[in-house]
C-alpha cells in the first residue's frame, strides 16, 4: 500500500510539474487590426449597458466569437482618427503627436494653402529608431510577422522588427487595387495561418499581425456590409485555425481597429467620424481573449491602442527594459483580474492631436476621468463633455464648467510641450471668406456646427 502510495504521488507530482511547465510556456500573440471599422460596426455588443452599442448593418460571427470567448473594453480608443498615426503609435506605444506622426501624407502643403491654418509638415516614415513590439518579443525568443496593410512608409516591415511579411503595403494592397478585399482579407489569413502552423511545429512562440485592407472609393451600404463581412470572415479563419493547432490555451487574440467609419451616421451613437477627435473618428471596437482572460466580461477602464506595447511585454514576461519614451501602461493586470482595476501610465490625461484639415479644422482632444475637453484651433473654441452621462457629446459644458475647462486645457498645453508636438501657424495670406469652402476647404463660418455632426460619407474622401 505505502509503495502505491509513493507512485501515486510521484505521478502526481510529475503531472504538477508537467502542467507547471505548461503554464509557464512563454505565451503567442495574435493582433487582428481593422480597417476604419467603428465601435458599433460589428454585431457584438460594445458595451452590455447600452443596446445601441452594437451594429444593425452586418452579422459579425468572427467578433462575435471573439467577444464571447475573451473580454469587451467598452472604452477602447485608437491613437489617432486616422490610419497611418494609429498604426505607428499602436507599434511604439508613443503617440503620433510624438512621433510627428499626426496624419497621413504632406501633399496638401504643396501647394497654395488657402485655409486660416498652416498645418505642420510631418513624418512620414516611422523612424527605425523607434522600439516596436516585435523587436521587444524577439529579445524574448518571438518569431514575429505582419501580414496586410502596413501604410507606415517605403522602409520593409523586417526594418522595425518582423521576421516574415508581405511588404510594405498601403491601402491598395500588394496588387494596388481599389478593391483588395475579398482577395486580400483571404491572402492574408492564408500567411498568417501558414506562419502559425510554422511556429507550432518549430516550438516557438509568435507574435503574428493581420492587419486588414480597405476597399476604397465612395461605397454603398451594401458595399460596406459586404467589407465586413470580408474582414469578419479573416477572423473565424483565425479563430479555427487557433482551435486547430491546440493554442487556445496559450494565445493571447486581440482585434481593435485604426478609427472610426466614414461618415457620422455609421458612427451612432457616438458623435463625429473619421477624421474628426469626437468619439466617433476614435472610440473602436477592443476586444482581447486569451488564458486569464474572464470569458464573456466587459471592462469599462479606459484603455488605449499605446497601452498594447507594455501589455504584451508584461504578457510575455520580456525582461528588456521598455523605452523611457513610451507613454502606454500595461493593462495586463485589468485583464487577469476580471475587467477590474488601473492602468499605470506616464500621464492620466489621453490626448489626440490632428493639427491638420481632414477637411475641417485641426482640433485636439484630451480625455481625463468622465471629462473631455476639445480645442478647435482655427476659432479657438474650447468644449467640454461628460462621457459618462454624454456619450454622443451633445451637452457642451464649457460655460457651466469654467474651471474644469481650464484644467484640462492646461493638461493639454503642457502635454503637447512636452512631447514637442507639432502646431498650427497662421497663415498670413488665407483665402477670402467663403473661398475655401468652396473649394471643398472649411472656412472658419462654416467649422462649428459642421465638427459637432460629424462629416457625411461624399465629405470625408476614401482614403484612410
Amino acid at each position: 500500500m505505502k509503495m502505491f502510495l509513493l507512485a501515486l504521488m510521484g505521478v502526481l507530482v510529475l503531472s504538477a510539474g508537467a502542467n507547471a511547465a505548461s503554464s509557464a510556456s512563454p505565451p503567442n500573440f495574435i493582433l487582428i487590426y481593422g480597417e476604419g471599422s467603428g465601435w458599433t460596426s460589428s454585431s457584438a455588443q460594445m458595451d452590455e449597458r447600452n443596446p445601441a452599442s452594437k451594429g444593425t448593418a452586418a452579422v459579425t460571427p468572427g467578433i462575435e466569437r471573439l467577444a464571447a470567448a475573451g473580454m469587451t473594453f467598452s472604452d477602447g480608443y485608437a491613437p489617432s482618427p486616422r490610419c497611418t498615426p494609429s498604426r505607428a503609435g499602436l507599434l511604439t506605444g508613443r503617440s503620433p503627436a510624438a512621433l510627428h506622426m499626426t496624419f497621413v501624407s504632406n501633399g496638401t502643403e504643396d501647394g497654395p494653402i488657402s485655409t486660416k491654418l498652416i498645418p505642420p509638415r510631418i513624418v512620414l516614415e516611422l523612424p527605425t529608431s523607434e522600439t516596436t513590439i516585435p523587436e521587444l518579443l524577439k529579445t524574448a525568443g518571438y518569431a514575429t510577422a505582419h501580414f496586410g496593410k502596413w501604410h507606415l512608409g517605403n522602409v520593409n516591415p523586417s526594418q522595425h522588427g518582423f521576421d516574415e511579411n508581405d511588404g510594405p503595403n498601403n491601402n491598395g494592397g500588394p496588387d494596388n487595387s481599389q478593391t483588395p478585399n475579398p482577395k486580400q482579407a483571404l491572402a492574408t489569413t492564408a500567411l498568417g495561418i501558414a506562419f502559425m502552423e510554422r511556429q507550432v511545429k518549430a516550438q516557438k512562440p509568435f507574435y503574428l499581425q493581420i492587419s486588414q485592407y480597405p476597399n476604397q472609393g465612395q461605397r454603398t451600404p451594401e458595399q460596406i456590409k459586404a467589407d465586413l463581412v470580408d474582414a469578419d470572415y479573416s477572423v473565424v479563419q483565425i479563430l479555427d485555425a487557433v482551435k486547430k493547432l491546440g493554442l487556445a490555451s496559450n494565445t493571447y487574440i486581440i482585434y481593435t481597429t485604426d478609427h472610426g467609419t466614414i461618415g457620422a451616421k455609421n458612427n451612432a451613437p457616438l458623435n463625429g467620424a473619421k477624421g474628426l477627435v469626437w468619439e466617433g473618428g476614435i472610440r473602436v471596437p477592443f476586444l482581447v481573449a486569451g488564458p486569464g482572460v474572464k470569458v464573456g466580461s466587459y471592462s469599462h477602464v479606459r484603455v488605449t491602442q499605446l497601452d498594447l506595447l507594455p501589455t504584451i511585454a508584461a504578457l510575455a514576461k520580456v525582461k528588456e527594459k521598455l523605452p523611457a519614451a513610451v507613454e502606454g501602461g500595461s493593462f495586463a493586470s485589468v485583464l487577469l483580474n476580471g475587467g477590474v482595476g488601473t492602468v499605470q501610465r506616464p500621464r492620466e490625461e489621453f490626448v489626440v492631436h490632428v493639427p491638420h484639415y481632414d477637411p475641417q479644422s485641426p482640433a485636439s482632444a484630451i480625455l481625463l476621468g468622465n471629462y473631455k475637453l476639445i480645442r478647435i484651433y482655427e476659432t479657438d473654441e474650447r468644449r467640454l463633455y461628460d462621457l459618462s452621462k454624454d456619450l454622443s457629446e451633445q451637452n457642451d459644458l464649457s460655460a457651466q464648467m469654467p474651471e474644469k475647462v481650464a484644467e484640462l486645457d492646461g493638461r493639454l498645453t503642457n502635454y503637447l510641450k512636452a512631447v514637442n508636438a507639432q502646431m498650427t501657424t497662421v497663415n498670413p495670406n488665407p483665402a477670402p471668406p467663403g473661398a475655401a469652402d468652396a473649394a471643398g476647404g472649411m472656412g472658419a463660418g462654416g467649422m462649428a456646427g459642421g465638427m459637432a455632426a460629424g462629416m457625411g460619407a461624399e465629405g470625408m474622401g476614401a482614403t484612410p
